[in-house]
């Protein structure tokens, strides 16, 4: 009789593309990640956000057994990463975020015809489309390429075979602004087809344009999982208010969320982290001409999670 674990089934449901329970990596003394408890639902685009040195690449890393865990678990796409590491492979697009092609001289059609046969073949005629929309030539040797020109290839390799699940790490590395408006266009694309992505980055812009949610990685720990629109409306945000009449300081200087501010006459200037609402009651005891808000912007309320969790002596090493 085969024994099965009940956490294997639980990892075998059609909606969870990657799950991972208490995933604790530890380098000697040095934390990479730890106890992180993180699902990726099936068909979404997870953004995985964090500096450089969070944890990114370590969780990354562990998902797909190019390191082994200190501690916990992980299931990706049902299969168990060690166990069934080669069945796993030809499902996934990787890219990591350090490309290096060793020992390969020859052209980048070379590279990919063999990434794709490793993959159980892949149509020339999908590279070739794939390298004319980011405009590279696969006719040259991959060693003599621009880093932005190995990016493409590595972006390429990833997402040729049309895999069931896409990590990619910092993916738009080396890339001009035009190639990463392509790349994202590769994402939501992917995302339409049904296709799970899962992509960490530290260029919080291009993961609020096309993520579904985001998890928020500091210090090795995760300090929150949020959807993007949810994220924004906890966000730290900068509003002014001009009053018909000066106002006092004090009415507002106690009011939740409320930090920087500043009043000048009848115009208060401040920052609000979170819900608008205290504010704007209190506002309303005085006759409003006009009243600005700054678009929440997701790299400040990242910022906020990272250096500005109060009493978390990781948050207060990582500001240092």
């Amino acid at each position: 009789m085969i024994k099965v674990d009940a956490w294997t089934m639980e990892g075998m449901t059609d909606d969870i593309a990657v799950r991972a329970e208490g995933l604790t990596k530890f380098y000697g003394a040095h934390r990479g990640i730890e106890g992180l408890d993180l699902e990726v639902r099936a068909g979404e685009v997870m953004g995985f956000l964090g500096p450089n040195g969070a944890g990114k690449t370590t969780t990354i890393r562990l998902l797909l057994d190019y390191l082994r865990p200190t501690a916990g678990r992980v299931r990706v796409l049902g299969l168990d990463p060690r166990r069934d590491r080669a069945a796993l492979h030809r499902r996934i697009g990787y890219l990591p975020g350090e490309l290096h092609f060793p020992g390969r001289r020859g052209r980048a059609q070379t590279l990919l015809d063999f990434f794709g046969t490793a993959r159980g073949g892949v149509a020339s005629s999908r590279m070739t489309e794939l390298a004319e929309r980011l405009e590279l030539d696969l006719s040259r040797p991959v060693h003599a390429m621009s880093k932005g020109n190995r990016q493409k290839v590595g972006l390429i390799q990833a997402f040729m075979h049309q895999p069931d699940l896409l990590v990619l790490d910092e993916p738009t590395s080396g890339l001009d602004p035009l190639m990463q408006q392509e790349f994202l266009a590769l994402v939501r694309e992917a995302r339409a087809a049904g296709q799970t992505v899962f992509m960490s980055s530290h260029v919080l812009a291009e993961v609020q344009e096309v993520a579904d949610r985001v998890a928020i990685v500091r210090a090795g720990r995760l300090a929150a999982v949020e959807r993007v629109e949810s994220l924004g409306r906890r966000a730290v945000r900068t509003v002014e208010i001009h009053f018909a009449d000066p106002v006092r300081a004090a009415l507002f200087a106690g009011l939740p969320g409320i930090s920087e501010l500043h009043v000048d006459g009848p115009v208060l200037t401040c920052t609000v982290d979170g819900r608008l609402d205290p504010l704007i009651k209190a506002a309303a005891q005085h006759e409003v001409v006009d009243l600005l808000s700054a678009e929440p912007d997701l790299e400040e309320t990242f910022l906020s999670y990272y250096y500005h969790a109060e009493g978390d002596p990781d948050a207060a090493r990582a500001g240092a």
